[in-house]
């Protein structure tokens, strides 16, 4: 998520080498001890509820404060016995009786591979089966492009991405062309696209003019953004964020009246350019006042891709006491690649709303080194290797990755796009 309003004034902002990231961002306050590591029979991701993607019936046993990923306690007299094979770089998980312990005994290979898929199982069955991509790129990806993008080109790319099955494309946003000329010609790219059928095709909308334009383009879904940053909402829309909340106010109110769903945002959930990290507590604070407002969904990004597993557990737990889960979405950027790890941690605490850019498109231009969003061709394969089902067409979506590199005239972003490349015939199979 990227300026939409006013400039910011990059002078008066440090870069992220200038800030103490080592200490605001791997304090360990949720990284896992190595006792806790140790599976018990009913080891899951921090809750033993098999049924439910919410921790909400888990509260009175772990609370909110203290997520941990934790062993369960052992029953019938079973327990779970990690063991390192010699001769293989992984870690086997074998399950076996207190009496069949012994630390001078390998698993037979057939026990290995049972008790590993078992203890997958076990890593995985708190993910959701099927996986929303919400893809970003003709929007927050294409908006920072210093040269002009035609609008027959984001034409295009929108056409192709919905092709592949993406269920929902952010096509674009209303915003002040004086400050993002990129997207100054949002009323011909929605005219455009605005009929096409298979996927939902919202547009950022951050004030009531913006919103206003839009659906008089032909718009049925929109987006606001908030911030959990003071400093970062005031250099970049130039308000507070109570005087932001107050705007799409307004917006909300106006989108009810018209049955128009509206999705929210919030941006610098994890790190602020300005302010450094910022606490999960102040990010529940904004999710919930725009989930209040009536937004069917929050997305939560990570604007500067500051975010580790480490700092993502201890936002989503605040996030998700005070919004339900099946409610938010997350939204890394890839500066340090940590985005999907990032997506992975989610996944686990039950998140299965993503979003994502084709090709890696996007970028922040409020810190120096800071990369594009991730890509969705990375995002897809690792949930096809998953099992999670997400009805996206990877080999098409290599070939819209594809074409928007060649007219950026750069290589694609996507690790997968480009290891796969010269070979899309074989992404159907993977």
């Amino acid at each position: 998520m990227s300026s939409l309003e006013e400039p910011l004034n990059l002078d008066r902002l440090p870069s992220l080498s200038n800030i103490d990231w080592l200490d605001r961002f791997s304090s360990g306050a949720c990284r896992p001890i190595g006792e806790d590591m140790a599976m018990g029979d009913t080891w899951s991701d921090g809750r033993n509820c098999s049924s439910s993607n919410s921790c909400v019936e888990d509260d009175g046993e772990y609370g909110r404060e203290n997520f941990k990923w934790r062993r369960h306690g052992s029953r019938n007299g079973i327990s779970s016995r990690r063991s390192k094979s010699l001769s293989k770089n992984y870690i086997v998980c074998g399950t076996v009786s207190h009496s069949q312990c012994s630390t001078d005994r390998q698993p037979k290979s057939y026990s290995n591979h049972r008790s590993t898929v078992s203890n997958m199982f076990k890593l995985f069955n708190g993910m959701p089966k099927h996986v929303k991509i919400v893809e970003v790129g003709p929007r927050d990806g294409l908006q920072n492009e210093k040269n002009t993008v035609p609008t027959s080109v984001k034409v295009e790319l929108v056409q192709k991405l919905v092709s592949c099955g993406l269920p929902v494309v952010e096509v674009t946003g209303f915003v002040s062309p004086k400050w993002v000329p990129q997207l100054s010609d949002a009323k011909d790219v929605m005219g455009a696209v605005k009929d096409l059928e298979g996927a939902r095709l919202p547009v950022l909308t951050p004030n009531m003019k913006g919103f206003e334009s839009a659906v008089a383009a032909g718009a049925k879904e929109v987006a606001v953004f908030a911030s959990a940053s003071e400093s970062f909402s005031k250099s970049n829309i130039n308000c507070s964020i109570e005087e932001s909340l107050a705007r799409y106010r307004a917006v909300t109110s106006a989108a009810k009246k018209m049955s128009i769903p509206v999705r929210g945002y919030v941006s610098c959930a994890i790190g602020c350019p300005v302010e450094g990290a910022i606490s999960p507590s102040k990010v529940a604070y904004v999710a919930k006042e725009l989930h209040d407002l009536g937004c069917f969904e929050i997305s939560l990004g990570d604007t500067i891709g500051v975010a580790t597993p480490g700092t993502v557990v201890p936002m989503l737990e605040a996030v998700m006491a005070v919004v339900p889960v099946e409610k938010l979405a997350v939204h890394f950027h890839d500066t340090y690649g940590q985005s999907l790890s990032n997506i992975l941690v989610s996944l686990q605490m039950g998140i299965s709303t993503i979003d994502s850019s084709v090709a890696g498109l996007g970028g922040c231009p409020y810190a120096k080194g800071a990369s594009g969003n991730v890509s969705t061709e990375d995002v897809v394969y690792m949930l096809n290797g998953l099992g999670i089902k997400n009805n996206v067409d990877l080999q098409k979506l290599l070939l819209a990755g594809e074409f928007i590199s060649k007219y950026l005239g750069r290589p694609s972003g996507s690790k997968a796009a480009i290891a796969l490349s010269g070979g899309t015939a074989d992404a159907s199979k993977i």
